[in-house]
């Protein structure tokens, strides 16, 4: 078969772009479809945008606390036509990273239309046909919106219309306290808008709870409400959206946001009609995220496992790597990093304690603890909440929960300790910058440390080693 090209890339978002340019950049030919937006979720309205409220909610909140430190500033007024422009000037700055003109530079050729595979090693898009022996889907995944009874009735909002609103919600009512939950709650609130979460569960539940409830006691304190139960029943209108749980209360509000998890995109563009296996939530993947059906993988949010876009992007160049050398690479996620920016920050790398303890027993698993009111540079700045844990089985580090501000900085040397490329040793003897919040990793490396540097047979062989100096000086 002469094929058009050597790799088909489906999906302009993070896990394709990565993929498709890797590929590119070897000088492969590739052809990258895209049948939305170029730059996927994660750019239009994923962690672009959320960011960008984030740091308008953070403005807000810093000049609500009027005096601090000796300085008073003046109360916030907000005005949500400037941070829905604000908004939308981030996704603009960074767009053209992702933009179909970018890709052509290097090498793609890019169809935006609609992909459908055909056959094994063919695709067609707007009545073209492309063939090639290697297929990767990355379709993504979209919102997913619950069998709420009479949820089809009413207005709601997901992410991927909520930062198109044009006006402030007088009463943002959130189903989900989840990443997407927690963070757009605490964010509206600091704006002024009324926030209740309700959750069947606990908020955050992949967190160690530890940390998380740092975080939700500082969302309390700032007026978010927090309603235990699942939603059951939904009704209402524009402006006026009344949501019933299963445990007896009712909550009304003017906007309903529902974030709940994502589900994936495994349908409407063929996969199915060649046999393409499906799991609970997504393509079925090996190691290596090839599916069922040879010459064709599958990355990113569209496969079973972890959403995360830095999780989408290291597929890319997994796949890339092994579809230009022909070798094997497989995926790795035993120093996964995620974080929640909510503020205090939520950050977690490997197994949390809870997992830990569950996976190696009790007995072998021991956790350091460190807290940011003993960091000098945090008490400097007046900002103290939070811990560091590390969890270690002997000296190996399993895992790494942070509560803190910018606690999502602090853990790329633990994605090193983790994969066993550096050592908690190696962490606790580094210099590191005075005074800095990073100092906080050096003190739990060492904490870690400390019983066996200055424990019996140290001390033992120092008073050697001393008595020898008395005698000889």
């Amino acid at each position: 078969m002469k094929f058009t090209h050597d790799v088909i890339v489906i999906g302009g978002g993070a896990a394709g772009l990565t993929a498709a340019g890797g590929c590119a950049l070897f000088g492969l030919d590739v052809a990258l479809i895209e049948g939305h937006k170029m730059g996927g979720e994660c750019l239009n309205n994923g962690c672009v945008p959320s960011k960008a409220l984030i740091s308008a909610a953070k403005r807000a909140a810093e000049a609500r606390e009027e005096r601090r430190f000796g300085v008073t500033l003046a109360a916030p007024q907000v005005e949500w036509s400037g941070v829905h422009q604000h908004i939308h000037d981030a996704i603009a700055g960074i767009e053209h990273h992702d933009s179909k003109e970018t890709f052509e530079e290097m090498g793609c050729d890019v169809f935006l239309g609609t992909a459908r595979i055909t056959g094994r090693q063919i695709v067609e898009v707007d009545g073209r046909t492309l063939s090639a022996p290697r297929i990767v889907i990355a379709t993504g995944s979209a919102p997913l919106v619950p069998p709420i009874d009479g949820i089809d009735g009413v207005p709601y909002l997901t992410n991927e219309n909520l930062f198109d609103l044009p006006e402030q919600p007088g009463h943002l009512v959130i189903i989900g306290g989840g990443v997407i939950g927690m963070e757009m709650a605490q964010s509206f609130r600091r704006l002024g808008s009324e926030v209740t979460v309700i959750e069947p569960s606990e908020p955050m539940g992949r967190d160690d709870p530890e940390s998380v409830e740092v975080v939700v006691e500082v969302m309390k304190a700032e007026g978010v409400r927090f309603v235990k139960g699942s939603a059951s029943k939904v009704e209402g209108a524009g402006g006026a959206v009344t949501v019933h749980t299963d445990g007896g209360e009712t909550v009304t509000g003017t906007h309903l946001l529902v974030a709940v998890g994502r589900k994936a995109r495994v349908s409407g563009f063929g996969a199915e009609d060649i046999g393409i296996e499906t799991g609970k939530n997504g393509f079925t993947t090996d190691d290596r995220r090839r599916t069922s059906v040879k010459g064709i993988y599958a990355i990113g949010d569209c496969r079973e496992g972890p959403r995360l876009t830095h999780v989408s992007g290291y597929e890319g160049s997994n796949v890339a790597l092994e579809i230009v050398t022909g070798l094997p690479t497989k995926v790795d996620f035993s120093a996964l990093p995620w974080c929640t920016y909510t503020e205090p920050e939520v950050a977690q790398i490997g197994l949390t304690e809870a997992e830990a303890r569950e996976k190696h027993g009790d007995d072998k698993v021991t956790v350091v603890k460190e807290a940011f009111s003993e960091n000098e540079r945090a008490i400097a700045e007046g900002y103290t909440k939070g811990h560091m844990k590390m969890v270690l089985k002997g000296k190996k580090v399993l895992g790494v929960s942070i509560v803190g501000k910018n606690a999502g900085e602090l853990l790329l040397p633990f994605t090193q300790t983790i994969s066993g490329k550096s050592s908690t040793f190696a962490l606790g003897s580094a210099i590191i910058s005075y005074p800095t919040r990073s100092e906080i990793s050096k003190a739990a490396a060492f904490s870690a440390w400390e019983p066996t540097v200055f424990g019996s047979l140290p001390k033992k062989y120092a008073g050697f080693v001393a008595k020898m100096r008395r005698t000889f000086a």
